[in-house]
Parts: structure tokens; sequence; C-alpha cells
């Protein structure tokens, strides 16, 4: 890949009323609009799409066990899970310091079961992201509005559009999306690599033509859109990457509200399956934390009675 050069702000129409949040942002006036909106048999189709691809990609359950699983294949994978559940444990530590501290004392048992738990939830939202991923991206794909989709990528750009202008003699204007849950998927200090990435993903495209845009195109977050800048100088990190919020996200790629894709998500989720379990309702099985304590004691965290003992080990665990 060729270096990226010197950012230089993109020649595209932009929203010039400085009294506007959006104020910088690209001027979608100009751009061609939807000719139509897709029947919604078919966004149905799409979602269902959508949810069967997530699922393959990253599952929303840390156990999936086959019905005719033997009892010794049952007890394999409890052993296997435990032991990613382990290394979750680890990898996934907030502050090292205060979870020593508050896991001092606490039995491996209690511990494991907190832990299963936050790995279901974390699990459920990257399963979630997959999904808004693939919808975005097909809808874009069926909605007739766009000269060319990409297909999903596994770079900083989930997917690349094109779009004419109404203007023929202004060409076509490059988008590169990034699709994302919400805005506090990444926290304060991420946001400048993050766009520089995605940036540079633009930057050295050799097949793109015209000016592009940049996109961090929020599913589930509610609002319309705006250029990231430092708090303190009020400079954007980027006057070609922007964040658009889901009431702004789903009508451009799709011709359909927020509110509306989530209630055909819903009504296709009502359709196909059966409610799911809360993360607090789950049965953590003994297997599974057995094979967690297991791990905890070869890594000496716990003493005899299978109790964290020793914080600052536990903390000396966490940082190495």
């Amino acid at each position: 890949m060729a270096k990226s050069t010197k950012t230089v702000p993109q020649a595209y129409p932009r929203i010039d009323d400085d009294s506007r949040k959006d104020y910088g942002c690209l001027d979608d006036s100009t751009l061609v609009p939807h000719s139509g909106k897709l029947p919604v048999g078919k966004l149905k189709r799409l979602i269902r799409d959508a949810i069967r691809n997530a699922n393959s990609k990253s599952s929303r359950e840390i156990l999936s066990v086959p019905p005719d699983a033997t009892d010794f294949e049952i007890a394999k994978i409890y052993e296997r899970e435990g032991k990613e559940l382990f290394k979750y444990f680890k990898k996934y530590c907030g502050d090292p310091a205060s979870t020593a501290h508050q896991f001092y004392g606490k039995h491996f048992r209690d511990v494991g079961v907190e832990q299963f738990r936050n790995r279901t939830l974390q699990k459920e939202r990257m399963n979630s992201g997959w999904r808004y991923q693939y919808l975005a991206h097909d809808c874009a794909t069926h909605s007739g509005r766009f000269q060319s989709v990409s297909d999903l990528g596994a770079a900083e750009a989930d997917f690349n559009a094109t779009i004419r202008f109404r203007d023929k003699s202004k060409g076509v204007l490059s988008l590169y999306v990034s699709v994302k849950n919400r805005s506090n998927t990444m926290g304060g200090q991420d946001w400048p690599k993050a766009i520089q990435a995605l940036e540079n993903v633009a930057k050295n495209d050799r097949n793109r033509t015209g000016a592009y845009c940049c996109v961090f195109g929020m599913a589930i977050d509610r609002g319309s859109r705006y250029i990231k800048r430092e708090r303190k100088t009020n400079r954007a990190y980027s006057e070609n990457t922007e964040v658009w919020l889901s009431d702004f996200f789903w009508p451009f790629f799709s011709n359909y509200s927020y509110e509306e894709i989530i209630r055909l998500v819903l009504d296709v989720l009502l359709e196909s399956t059966a409610p799911a379990t809360l993360p607090a309702q789950s049965e953590v099985p003994e297997g599974l934390l057995e094979s967690f304590g297991q791990c905890c004691k070869i890594a000496d965290l716990v003493d005899e009675r299978g109790v964290f003992n020793d914080p600052h080990k536990l903390a000396h665990f966490f940082v190495t």
C-alpha cells in the first residue's frame, strides 16, 4: 500500500451554516436521492440474511452444546469454554488494581459466574455489530441509490460506496464506511487513530475516483451527524471524516428511519427465534466453572479453598 499523503479537505459541497451541529459536513442535498423504498418483504429478507451472517461470524452465546452430544463430549465443551473464560478474565480486565481489590477474598466460582455473564454480554454486542454491518451494506447494495457498493471488508472500512451528485458534472463521491453500534464503542483517546486509519484507506485506494468522505456510522445511537473535534481547540481531527448517528445513517443508506429498521428487526426476531435468556438468568455449568477454577489454580491465583487470597499476585497476573 502506498504511503498516506497529507490530509487536505476534500472538494465536495458542505453545510456552510455555522449555527448547525452538522456544520462542515457533506451537503447531502447535492447527492442523488433515493428513487423509492425497498419493499418491506425484501427488507425483512435482508434482515434475516444479516442475522444469519452475523451468527456465522460471532455467536451470541458462549455455549453451544449439540442436542445429541454425549456426556464425554459435553464435558470436553465445558472444559474448553472454562479455559476460554480464563483467557477472557485476563484479557478484558478493566482496571487491574481495582479488579484485584474487588476479587480479593472471593471464590473462583463467584468470579467465574460474573465473568461468564460479562462475556455473554460482550458476545451479544459483537453479534449485533456484525448484524448491522451486514444490514447497512445490503440496504445500500439493494437500494438502487449508489453507483457501486463494495463487498464487506476486513480493513478499517467495512464497505465503501460511490454515489453521484445531482449535478452530473461533479462526478461521484466515494464513501468509506465503518459501522459501529454506538459512539461510545471507542474511547476518546481512540478516535484520532481510528479516524486517521479510516482516512488512510480512502487516500490510498488506487481505484478511487473523485473526492472521498469517511463515515463512522452508528447503527443504534440516536442523533444526526457531526465532525469529531478536539475538545480544547475545537479543531476537527479530519474535515473529511464524519460521525453519522442512526437518525441520519439509516435513511441515507436504506430510506427507512431508525425506528422503522429497529421495528422490522424485532419483527424478524419474533418470527424466527424464541426470546433469549437474560445473562443473569443463565445457569453456568459446574464443569465450566471447575475448568475456570483449575486454570486459576494452575496460575497460582487461588488458595486450597479456591479463594483469591493474594491481591498483589492477581494484579501482577493482569498486567503481565
